[in-house]
This record gives structure tokens, C-alpha cells and sequence, in this order.
């Protein structure tokens, strides 16, 4: 391939410096500041990603901590989210073991619905961190009711594989759907009155309408179509 027939990358250092201006100054309305629509040209690009990606890296995380006032370290929300869990499997594990039949039920969906909130973030952190994407902060957020967030390095998000990007979105969402099913895998032998075993196939069944009416919408499925179209190049607009 000659000279010619490489394309020089697009210029966009004036574009982000405004951008990266205007939220010192204040203003983190990134989609109105037309952030993404850059960052969506960008990500398709590997030139434009390694050119631009550090920046754009401190633009999402200048406006992130403007927003998000309540944030504490990675390693910490890891911790507590574990420790969360352990607690889970401990009451899946006292279930098969009390005397009560009604106890023994409170147990087992104790356990599903803590997995579902607990083990959601740590599969993004871990998928991510597989594939090269840091993480810098756990905060509350989400679409209602609150939940713990993860917030990624936009920099070090933007220079992983995009498929990779996508499958670390999914992984989250596919734990969480899991978890009240795994739960119900102790329900056998446990002596848990049917309705616990009911309620856990209500509580996901409910989770996976959720993400088929909500997720595909605002969430980590439609992030992991997002990710998708750009591996397959077909970058959209945020």
C-alpha cells in the first residue's frame, strides 16, 4: 500500500479541547457538548482511538466525578459486594440445614436476590479487568432503583477489543440473571416450602423481562449492541 492511499487521521484536538474546556468550567452535559458523537468516530478507528483515547479518557472521567459525589475505590466496593455474597451462599447453606420449613425458604430467596445485586459489578470488574479494561471508582446510579455502578477508565475502555468491551457489558447482565436459578438449586433437599422455589423463578424471570423491555433500552444490553456493531464496523451514536 503506498503513502497516498493511507488516510491521515481526522483532527479533532480542537473539537475535544473545547469540550474538555467546558467541563472544567462546569458544564459535564457531555451528549449536549457532543462528546459521544466524537467518541463514536472515534472508536471504530484504531488510529483515532490511540491519538485520542487518553484525552477523551480525561474528558468521561472529569464530567464522572462532577456527577457521581458519592464514590468510593475500587477495591472497597469489590470487598463489600463479596463480602455480600459470602453472606448469600452462607444462607443458601444455612437453608439446607434449619429446622424450619418457612426459615429455610426466607433463606434461599435471601440468597438469589442478594447474588443478583452483589455478583453483577465483580463479573464486570473481573471480564474487564481480563481484557484489559481499569476501572476507577464504585458509585450509586443506574437506572431506578438505585444500584452499585462501575465505572470504567474511559481511556483504557476505549483501547480494549471492542467484541471484549461487549462481553464484559453481557457477563454482568448474564450473572445477574443467573443468580436467583442458583439459588434454586439448593431448594432440592432443603425441606423449603414450594413457594420459595416459586419466588425465585419469579424473581428471574422478572429480571429477564426487565433487561428484554429495559436493558436493550438504557443498560448493559444495549451497550453490548453498541459494542458489537462497532467490532463488526458499524459504529453508532450514543
Amino acid at each position: 500500500m503506498t503513502e497516498a492511499a493511507i488516510s491521515a487521521p481526522v483532527d479533532l484536538s480542537a473539537d475535544l479541547d473545547r469540550i474538555e474546556a467546558a467541563v472544567q468550567a462546569g458544564n459535564t452535559d457531555l451528549k449536549a457538548l457532543g462528546f459521544w458523537r466524537l467518541v463514536a468516530h472515534v472508536k471504530p478507528d484504531r488510529l483515532l482511538v490511540d491519538r485520542y483515547g487518553d484525552q477523551i479518557g480525561r474528558i468521561d472521567g472529569a464530567a464522572f466525578r462532577a456527577f457521581a459525589r458519592f464514590r468510593m475505590p475500587v477495591w472497597v466496593g469489590n470487598t463489600i459486594l463479596l463480602f455480600g455474597a459470602a453472606v448469600g451462599l452462607a444462607a443458601a447453606i444455612v437453608a439446607r440445614s434449619v429446622s424450619s420449613e418457612t426459615l429455610a425458604g426466607f433463606l434461599l430467596i435471601a440468597a438469589g436476590a442478594i447474588w443478583t445485586v452483589t455478583l453483577h459489578c465483580p463479573t464486570h470488574w473481573f471480564v474487564g479487568y481480563m481484557v484489559s479494561i481499569r476501572f476507577t471508582d464504585y458509585f450509586v446510579g443506574g437506572p431506578p432503583p438505585p444500584r452499585p455502578g462501575l465505572k470504567s477508565d474511559y481511556a483504557t475502555y476505549l483501547k480494549a477489543d471492542p467484541g471484549s468491551r461487549a462481553w464484559m457489558h453481557a457477563f454482568g447482565a448474564i450473572v445477574s440473571k443467573l443468580s436467583p436459578f442458583l439459588a434454586l438449586a439448593f431448594w432440592p433437599g432443603s425441606g423449603a416450602p414450594w413457594w420459595s422455589a416459586a419466588a425465585l423463578i419469579a424473581i428471574g424471570v422478572i429480571t429477564i423481562v426487565t433487561d428484554l423491555t429495559l436493558s436493550v433500552k438504557k443498560s448493559d444490553w444495549k451497550k453490548f449492541k453498541r459494542e458489537r456493531a462497532v467490532a463488526k464496523g458499524r459504529a453508532s451514536i450514543i
